[in-house]
């Protein structure tokens, strides 16, 4: 039997010392195992070591503090990673997976996969569905991890020590993303919840990750894993909006975070699962008081709560088509049926030690509230609000939407004319706080809304 404990104490020792390597570590262990166990054994404790290891094959150190992040946003899906997916694909349905018989199963079932989300139907993965879903769903899902986490990254949140709980985690393209946009000196103990068919694919696109992000997979529903405490991430990839007691589920999940951790909630853009991520939200905070929410939807006004809609998300640029879809929407009728390189999505960062990605509070002695904008109509007045949009206009004056966290009912920024004085506006970042001067406050009937008009007399400066 190996002495686990005596592997263990000597790399505790050598860590200090110099990297960490199994040809050397062997020779001091009673009964010298043989280098490969020594190996996996500190590939087994690497977290708890605080050791990662190199592409050598040494284990050293993991420095303490926040990854300094390099991202600069996603252009396309990287090309190792298509090429491993589609490995995959080749193994279950041969070279010409595009063509024939397995080409028109996948056509079929990423429609099926389209139906059933807009009729709000539940889908059964099986293999087919998985890997469809994984031609469909892999790039885009990819590229919303990456802006997501960078919210968290930019401010120093993100530790070089990493545990993730990644409930739902379908066919990775979450978990690739977290893995590409965390530096190569980080070390992840990642944990993936998956009940389908799609943990085949997950498992199979994972091993293309480096030593360093040790990967366990659940085979569990997210209802039925019973999860430890102490992750610093714990993550749900659009699947929120499949379970029957979202807030439930998230709400006991939230009690698994470090004290300094942060839930992470994405969903789809459209309308339906976006709104149905504020109302989990609004029920997570209820049922946890002591949690806030991060980002994006910050509460400004101590003392109040959103009731408005909640159809607030995120749009990024187009990512480059993969090869994989092409190749299958070529092999039909090359339409762009079957591509999918949007990057939209809504997103949800909640964390339980108080911090706020925008922390301000408004002075109710110069701002006007949301919450009281019908007093307001037809004047103009001062408010501040968070940009919680892009253009959402297809033709016409630019309009955004924009919320301080008090609102009942949706307001709008419409840019009826551009100046030096509210180019911020338009400018700003998703997220960004923003202070508003002489806007002019108006009902519109046909959306049932405010709209703030921001024209010549406006003035817009970005806050913070």
């Amino acid at each position: 039997m190996t002495d686990v404990e005596a592997i263990l104490e000597n790399a505790r020792y050598l860590r200090g010392v110099r990297p960490v390597d199994p040809e050397e570590i062997y020779e001091y262990v009673e009964g010298r195992p043989h280098p490969a166990v020594v190996r996996r054994t500190l590939r087994e404790h690497a977290f708890e070591l605080g050791l990662r290891e190199r592409e050598d094959g040494c284990f050293v150190p993991v420095e303490a503090g926040a990854v300094e992040p390099t991202f600069d946003g996603v252009e396309r899906f990287p090309p190792e990673y298509a090429a491993r997916f589609e490995e995959l694909l080749v193994d279950r349905y041969g070279t010409g997976w595009p063509d024939g018989d397995a080409g028109d199963r996948l056509r079929a079932r990423i429609d099926r996969l389209k139906e059933a989300y807009f009729a709000d139907e539940a889908v059964t993965y099986d293999a087919d569905t998985a890997a469809a879903y994984g031609l469909y769903h892999l790039p885009d899902y990819y590229a919303a991890a990456g802006y997501v986490l960078d919210e968290l990254g930019r401010a120093g949140l993100l530790d070089r020590r990493l545990r993730v709980l990644d409930v739902g985690a379908g066919t990775g393209g979450p978990a690739l993303g977290l893995h590409d946009y965390l530096p190569e000196e980080t070390l992840v103990d990642y944990h993936a919840v998956e009940p389908s068919a799609a943990a085949d694919v997950l498992e199979g696109v994972l091993a293309a990750t480096r030593p360093s992000f040790d990967v366990t997979i659940h085979r569990r529903t997210a209802e039925a894993f019973d999860p430890e405490d102490g992750y610093d991430l714990v993550v749900f990839g659009n699947v929120l909006s499949e379970l029957d007691a979202p807030a439930d589920v998230a709400a006991r999940y939230l009690d698994a975070l470090a004290d300094d951790g942060t839930l992470v909630a994405l969903s789809p853009a459209e309308e339906r699962t976006a709104t149905r991520l504020r109302a989990v939200e609004r029920r997570l905070l209820d049922r946890r008081p002591a949690a806030t929410v991060y980002a994006p939807t910050v509460r400004l006004w101590p003392d109040a709560e959103p009731d408005d809609r909640g159809w607030t998300f995120r749009r990024e640029p187009d990512l480059e088509t993969p090869a994989f879809q092409r190749r299958l929407d070529e092999a039909a009728d090359g339409d762009g049926t079957y591509l999918n390189t949007d990057v939209q999505f809504a997103y949800l960062l909640v964390r339980t030690d108080g911090r706020r990605a925008v922390d301000y509070e408004p002075d109710p002695g110069a701002v006007a509230r949301m919450a009281n904008m019908d007093d307001h109509v037809t004047e103009r007045v001062d408010l501040v609000g968070l940009k919680l949009s892009p253009n959402l206009a297809d033709e016409g004056n630019p309009l955004f939407k924009i919320g301080d966290g008090s609102e009942t009912v949706d307001h709008y920024a419409v840019l009826a004319r551009e100046s030096v004085l509210n180019e911020a506006l338009a400018r700003a970042a998703y997220g960004a706080l923003l202070r508003f001067e002489n806007a002019l406050v108006l009902w519109n009937d046909d959306e049932a809304a405010y709209n703030v008009v921001v024209d010549a007399e406006t003035v817009v400066d970005r806050l913070g």
